[in-house]
């Protein structure tokens, strides 16, 4: 009896605030479906204490490697024969990220790719189109990182703008939420929207260009918006793809969260509570851009950067 060996692929997103790691193994079909073997996720919070000065705390640096030494342990459990790692908004802007590819190199072999903004929103689109049917009406992709925000402006077939900035959680919690045991103050909301303004001008112009009628969130701060409706924190691999959340669904959210000191927030039902601080910024965030296009359609996607890549290694 002889056993035939499959291609199995292992996807690492090295992202400011969480890492995900996605094992899959190819079909022998080409049109076929590659089989999900595991999905999860770790709060690395690689930009905690650092990011607005432009470096990777130690602390973080040392869970970044234990993280990458995990998903090397997996990786090798699982027999994978080709691994891809990108990294994003906090590596490339560190002082000491090429450090951390370095050592991560060194102590597990696993080569990191550090992508570029523009690469990272073309691969989210990439992402959200195997999760969420955008047809062919104009779609306004988010995906809100703790160290950037992309928005892309798609359908099914075409990506019509793109851009990334530098604007993620981790950097607007530093920012205007310096002290998040609290309640965030009117002012700092105020200021964090009226900072927003400033530096997502791109932004509302390319909605007025390509008026797109619908939104759909990505990853991370959107995941636990869609928990946050159901009152239930699901696990990465529970996440259905794409999942209606309901206007009525999000202010109400928005609303809490705005209300509520850190404790409270972390004891919302379907809030991680390393993501409970972030997600009042990231709300204020994307409440402005419901402002600013007067969308009320909102779907959230589970898939971004990884799902991307993924699709574009099957083609």
């Amino acid at each position: 009896m002889t056993t035939t060996h499959h291609r199995r692929l292992a996807l690492i997103d090295m992202g400011t605030n969480t890492f995900h790691l996605l094992i899959v193994e190819l079909p022998e079909e080409r049109h076929a479906e590659p089989q999900v073997l595991m999905r999860t996720k770790v709060g690395v919070r690689l930009g905690e204490g650092g990011i607005s000065k432009g470096e990777i705390t130690p602390q973080a640096f040392a869970r970044a490697l234990h993280t990458l030494q995990a998903f090397q342990e997996e990786i090798e459990l699982h027999q994978v024969t080709d691994v891809r790692a990108t990294a994003t908004s906090a590596v490339r802007v560190a002082r000491n990220g090429s450090e951390l590819v370095q050592a991560i190199f060194e102590q597990t072999g696993i080569r990191v790719e550090v992508i570029p903004g523009e690469r990272e929103a073309e691969l989210i689109a990439k992402g959200v189109r195997q999760a969420v049917p955008l047809g062919d009406e104009r779609n306004l992709i988010v995906d809100i990182g703790g160290g950037s925000v992309e928005f892309i402006i798609a359908d099914e077939a075409t990506i019509f703008w793109k851009q990334s900035f530098e604007i993620g959680a981790q950097r607007l919690l530093d920012m205007f939420f310096p002290d998040p045991s609290g309640v965030m103050s009117a002012a700092a909301v105020a200021a964090e929207q009226a900072h927003l303004s400033v530096v997502l001008a791109p932004l509302v112009a390319a909605i007025e260009e390509f008026q797109p009628v619908a939104v759909v969130g990505a990853s991370g701060s959107f995941d636990s918006l869609a928990d946050m409706q159901l009152g239930q924190l699901r696990t990465e691999a529970e996440l259905p793809p794409c999942t209606d959340l309901a206007m009525s669904s999000f202010q109400n959210s928005y609303r809490q969260l705005l209300s509520s000191t850190h404790e409270e927030r972390k004891a919302i039902p379907g809030i991680l509570p390393m993501r409970a601080d972030m997600l009042v910024v990231a709300s204020v965030l994307f409440d402005f851009v419901l402002g600013v296009s007067g969308i009320t359609r909102i779907r959230t996607s589970a898939f971004a950067l990884k799902e991307g890549l993924l699709a574009e290694m099957m083609k």
